[in-house]
């Protein structure tokens, strides 16, 4: 079943699966896909589904809608296509495009940044010149897919359920931090509330989000 993935900034913030003939994107809460920002039409664009095959018909919108960089008025999709409203980015993922990763997990694209020989970045630079060589990994506690565990080799992995809640661990230098990204409930670290703002893990944190338990494994 093909899906839409929104993105800002990297980090995934949605995931929405295509089962309707006709499913529509833009500001206003009734539509399909709902983007709550400014730069985005009340009723942007529409997917309409036939089969296998996705059309992307932008609705006259105030600021366009752009497929791999060109502004469209209507295209059909390919796998991997990438369409940008403002500063979002909506990836297309064609139908039978096999998952690697349970939905309770969402991994980043942003790659880890091999260390280099230049001064360290300040601690609120947004990419740091190299990145921890420490390992780590969330393992599942709970849910169906319990037992399963996902290295975080990348500088940004996001946990959680788009739409519901979703929290993102991020790879520094002196270790790794997490922080609340969406969804109205907030996800716990040891039982305490994690905020927008990054608080640092260590081994055998615990995290609850979405009915989900899992444990921060670093080695």
């Amino acid at each position: 079943m093909p899906k839409m993935i929104v993105s800002i900034d990297e980090v995934v913030i949605k995931e929405v699966q295509l089962t309707k003939d006709k499913t529509t994107l833009g500001r206003r809460p009734y539509n399909d896909i709902v983007i709550d920002n400014l730069a985005v039409s009340g009723e942007h664009a529409v997917l309409q589904m036939t089969g296998s095959e996705v059309l992307l018909e932008d609705l006259n919108s105030t600021n366009g809608t752009y497929l791999n960089g060109k502004a469209i008025k209507k295209q059909q999709l390919q796998n991997g296509d990438s369409i940008e409203i403002g500063k979002y980015k909506i990836k297309f993922v064609g139908d039978g495009v096999a998952d690697n990763f349970d939905k309770t997990m969402v991994v980043q694209a942003r790659p880890a940044v091999a260390p280099v020989a230049r001064p360290a970045a300040p601690l609120h630079s947004a990419e740091p010149f190299a990145v921890a060589t420490f390992h780590a990994s969330i393992k599942v506690l709970s849910g169906a897919a319990s037992g399963r565990e996902v290295p975080l080799t990348k500088v940004v992995t996001t946990i959680g359920k788009p739409g519901v809640a979703v929290a993102a661990i991020t790879r520094r230098q002196q270790g790794f931090v997490v922080h609340h990204v969406e969804g109205a409930g907030n996800p716990t670290l040891n039982g305490s509330p994690i905020s927008a703002d990054p608080v640092p893990l260590k081994n055998g944190d615990l995290i609850e989000l979405a009915g989900t338990q899992m444990q921060f494994v670093q080695t």
